[in-house]
């Protein structure tokens, strides 16, 4: 059983969930840049098609001064959330040749797309990841950007004249553009057949960008181990376990949430051992220190349990334990070598 840390993307670098889960699925994000819209609009089923811009949104509380209180606005509930997306899809007009689509996501979070020809995606995220200060202005990167910028401005425009009523949701956040191109997958790059189980859209979009199959949203940390258990005899031979819990407590500071997510967790392994994997992997996408209630770019622990694997003197894992482990601290982009290594599906190197 090796333990040992990854550096998701790199030396003091913080990552997003959207290049560490790239990082941690054999693609280097310095290579294969991915926006978090991208990732969102596939994450909820939405058809993108080559050339749309996505955008992932966040409903955010600002006050009279039109300052950021809440970046989540108390992270609403997805009813009101669809509520106010159908509000706002009422409300705006743009005269564009193209079309606009804007759908809810979950809780706080929604998806903005365009249509249409010409659109760049070397736009500006509009959220500070800060409060006190107001939303950053949407202004081009560069002259192919304009149109994209004129027409982003002007949603968000109507938009926030048509949510002024409303509270604690009365703001949009918008961060993550890109323009939508296809990603070699798991299957072509790996021989990866492979099954998402994750309750979280964006999760399951980055599953599906990269050709895995997506199963019905497992219901809590129960469900998903349930639902691993239940597809095991299926035509997969990857299985990926996304937890989101870890993460959110970590963004809000909690860390006895944290903690108990993590025990919750623990509790669960026996039924995935009691399936004879391979190759077993623990891991995240990036660190979240409650401490700091926010991304960071430490590196994060990793357990690799597999028949082959070589013992390291770590007895526990953590942080600090891990970084005597066997493998020592590595790319984050490495991991998917190692697993396939450990599972007896690479060839040798060479004469």
């Amino acid at each position: 059983m090796h333990r040992q840390l990854l550096e998701i993307v790199g030396p003091g670098i913080t990552p997003g969930s959207g290049p560490g889960h790239l990082a941690l699925l054999g693609h280097d994000p310095l290579r294969w840049r991915i926006g978090r819209g991208v990732l969102s609009a596939l994450g909820i089923d939405f058809p993108l098609a080559p050339g749309d811009l996505a955008a992932r949104v966040n409903f955010a509380t600002l006050d009279d001064a039109g300052n950021i209180t809440d970046r989540r606005a108390g992270r609403i509930p997805t009813d009101l959330n669809r509520r106010l997306c159908e509000k706002i899809r009422s409300a705006v007009h743009l005269d564009f040749d193209g079309e606009l689509f804007f759908e809810p996501e979950s809780e706080h979070r929604a998806v903005l797309v365009l249509r249409g020809e010409g659109l760049s995606d070397d736009l500006p995220d509009t959220d500070p990841q800060a409060t006190s200060r107001p939303p950053v202005d949407m202004t081009p990167k560069s002259d192919a950007a304009e149109k994209s910028a004129a027409l982003v401005a002007r949603f968000l425009e109507q938009a926030h004249a048509a949510l002024a009523d409303e509270a604690p949701a009365n703001g949009l956040l918008l961060r993550g553009f890109q323009r939508y191109e296809p990603l070699p997958g798991l299957e072509e790059r790996f021989g990866l057949r492979g099954l998402c189980l994750a309750e979280y859209p964006m999760y399951r979009g980055l599953s599906r960008l990269l050709g895995m199959a997506v199963a019905p949203k497992p219901e809590g940390i129960d469900g998903l181990f349930c639902a691993a258990e239940q597809r095991l005899g299926d035509d997969f031979d990857f299985f990926f376990l996304h937890v989101k819990g870890t993460d959110s407590a970590g963004e809000d500071g909690d860390l006895a949430r944290k903690a108990d997510v993590i025990e919750a967790v623990d509790h669960q392994l026996p039924r995935l051992l009691a399936l004879r994997p391979d190759v077993l992997v623990i891991t995240g996408d990036h660190s979240t220190p409650a401490s700091m209630a926010s991304h960071s770019w430490h590196p994060v622990p990793v357990l690799l349990h597999a028949r082959q694997a070589r013992r390291g003197s770590a007895e526990r894992f953590d942080e600090k334990t891990c970084l005597a482990g066997a493998l020592g601290l590595r790319r984050g982009v490495d991991l998917m070598g190692l697993a396939l290594g450990h599972a007896g599906r690479l060839k040798k190197f060479g004469a």
